[in-house]
């Protein structure tokens, strides 16, 4: 297949075109919509889009049978560029790649049960193919380089299918990455080639830059997951909601009315991605951008150099891009939703924009704020304005609302500050004992091995943002912390933990951090039986590398709390430190073994 020109992936989109920010109504001035994107795209974008498409779907297929099913849908492309009114182009385009897939001869001999999607009607076949993909699938070798006496040659004479094998790889082990994301990977891969082709050491410049490459994108599909569920668990009113607190921080000096538009238009493009509709989520967001772009001074001042990139290289870096200059002389927030006579007609006029115009403010003032907090404000806002604007002391009953939202923001600041103070006076080790205390009293039934890597990434977070200016903690903490405690909700829906954990998975998106570290105890669990072999040890303990030992001790204080979660913190204290003098003890002895048994 001809990869021509894929990766210097200069969008041939006319940035002069008009944008319809409205999608239904966009899409009705197109018969065909497969035409339309193709149109839109050029072929060699719209090829490596429907490369990444299969490759994410059929995560087993070799380049080459897909190849087949990338040259069949742009072949239809084609004939309804040439003519709208051909048969099948005015099939919807997730249509059109599952009919393909449906196709593939011996589909249950290498997908088995994913197979029986075929037989369902769409949107439901879409839902039913999305729930197989296999994220870092063990059946998938990460992309292995050639080797660096032959990768620039390589390069030099068959860049595109260098390129070409580089998209399709990173595509099926990360199959709910966005296609824009994969192609900007690859576009960062050929800078990393023609920079390092040039130096004496190309390995070792190549291994210092795929490493970077390699890690940016675990990052990126942390996050796009994780915005995939807010959107699937919480429907669009809190992602849209979420995402507006975000763009009013980023894009601070740009009007409501235009936020409000691309907001509209970010609703649709992540419902996309999230989908799987990768051709429509690339162009899409394409579009987005060019807008953007086009009004530079009236969304950032810090986005001039991502606007100056090819449209690939352009999304990332303006998603990437720092936070705006706040405005000077912002008007004050309690005038305006407080003391304002007319706050209660105002919210009964028109409820959902004077919610989302306290957002917008909020935001824009607020940069060191975490979305998820913000959404907590406009929520407790919401239920004061519902009460006190029946009640016969209105402005008495909202100066309430100020001090218990200014409580909660308090209390909000104070969990981070402490939890900082904490980590930079005590470092990790200590750091993560107390996390590992805390939330095996909250989770027993949950695995060992899984709260001690729960506890690691909450660490992580911690020497993350606890090095941030302050005002850069709050939101840096409880956005990742959110994340950590998605990847926990998720787990329980496959293994249910227990109610308390129930309850704050599913009750509200906004309040889920600070339900999860109000929990105690869980006074329901019944410990599991003493086991003597859990806390048997040997001579292997002694010989153990340090960071070992550091584990089975942390695995032991688990499963001491897991029997006994009653225990206090001077207990938990005693034994651990009785724990590190009997090492210190036995390993010291002839009959190590013996040591153990008898201490």
């Amino acid at each position: 297949m001809k990869w021509a020109t894929l990766i210097s992936f200069i969008f041939l989109l006319n940035s002069a075109r008009s944008w319809n920010l409205q999608r239904v109504a966009r899409d009705t001035e197109h018969k065909s919509e497969i035409a339309h994107r193709y149109n839109d795209l050029k072929e060699e974008t719209f090829k490596a889009v429907t490369m990444i498409t299969f490759a994410q779907y059929l995560q087993r297929c070799s380049y080459e049978s897909l190849s087949k099913l990338v040259k069949d849908v742009v072949d239809l492309a084609q004939k309804c560029a040439a003519n709208e009114d051909a048969p099948d182009c005015a099939k919807p385009l997730p249509s059109i790649f599952l009919d393909e897939i449906c196709q593939v001869e011996k589909l249950r001999d290498s997908y088995g049960a994913m197979a029986d999607c075929c037989a369902k009607a769409d949107p439901e076949r879409n839902e039913c193919f999305l729930s197989f993909k296999v994220p870092q699938p063990d059946f998938v070798q990460p992309y292995v380089r050639p080797a660096a006496d032959v990768i620039c040659q390589e390069y030099q004479d068959n860049r595109v299918a260098l390129l070409g094998h580089f998209i399709y790889t990173v595509a099926r082990r990360n199959p709910f990455l966005y296609a824009p994301t994969i192609l900007s990977l690859a576009a960062d891969y050929e800078h990393a080639l023609q920079s390092c082709c040039k130096e004496k050491d190309v390995a070792a410049c190549l291994d210092e830059k795929v490493a970077a490459i390699k890690e940016r994108a675990k990052k990126v599909s942390v996050k796009q997951q994780y915005s995939c569920a807010v959107l699937k668990k919480f429907g669009e009113r809190t992602f849209q909601a979420e995402k507006l607190a975000l763009l009013s921080q980023k894009y601070s000096n740009a009007p409501f009315t235009e936020i409000q538009k691309i907001l509209v238009h970010i609703n649709d493009i992540y419902k996309e991605c999230c989908e799987g509709d990768m051709v429509e989520c690339m162009d899409d967001r394409a579009e987005l951008m060019t807008y953007i772009c086009s009004k530079q001074e009236v969304f950032s001042s810090k986005i001039k150099h991502c606007c100056e990139k090819p449209v690939v290289e352009r999304s990332q870096c303006i998603i990437e891009a720092d936070f705006d200059d706040q405005p000077e002389n912002l008007p004050s927030l309690e005038e305006k939703y407080i003391q304002d006579k007319d706050v209660c007609k105002n919210f009964e006029a028109d409820h959902d924009r004077f919610l989302a115009e306290f957002i917008y403010d909020h935001g824009r003032k607020h940069h060191d704020m975490s979305l998820q907090l913000i959404l907590r404000l406009v929520k407790g806002y919401e239920s004061f304005l519902e009460k006190c604007c029946k009640a016969d002391n209105t402005a008495e009953c909202l100066a309430k609302a100020v001090e218990d939202l200014n409580k909660h923001i308090k209390e909000t600041r104070d969990v981070v500050q402490t939890n900082c103070e904490f980590f930079n006076t005590h470092g990790e080790d200590e750091f993560l004992k107390g996390l590992l205390i805390r939330y095996t009293k909250k989770m027993p039934q949950v695995s060992t091995d899984t709260l001690l890597e729960v506890g690691k990434k909450m660490t992580a977070v911690g020497t993350k943002c606890c090095q941030l200016p302050e005002d850069r903690r709050l939101p840096c903490s409880e956005g990742y912390l959110s994340i950590v405690i998605e990847d926990m909700c998720r787990r329980h829906e496959t293994s249910p933990i227990n109610d308390n954990i129930s309850h704050c998975c599913s009750d509200s998106y906004a309040y889920r951090r600070p339900c999860f570290t109000a929990l105690g105890v869980d006074t329901k669990y019944v410990p599991p039986a003493f086991d003597p072999e859990m806390f048997s040890f040997s001579e292997k303990l002694c010989n153990a590398p340090p960071a070992e030992r550091e584990i089975d001790q942390l695995k032991l204080l688990i499963n001491l709390i897991k029997r006994k979660p009653q225990m206090t913190e001077e207990q938990i204290k005693t034994i651990s430190g009785g724990f590190t003098t009997m090492v210190d003890k036995c390993c010291k002895q002839a009959d190590i073994d013996t040591c153990f048994g008898e201490e």
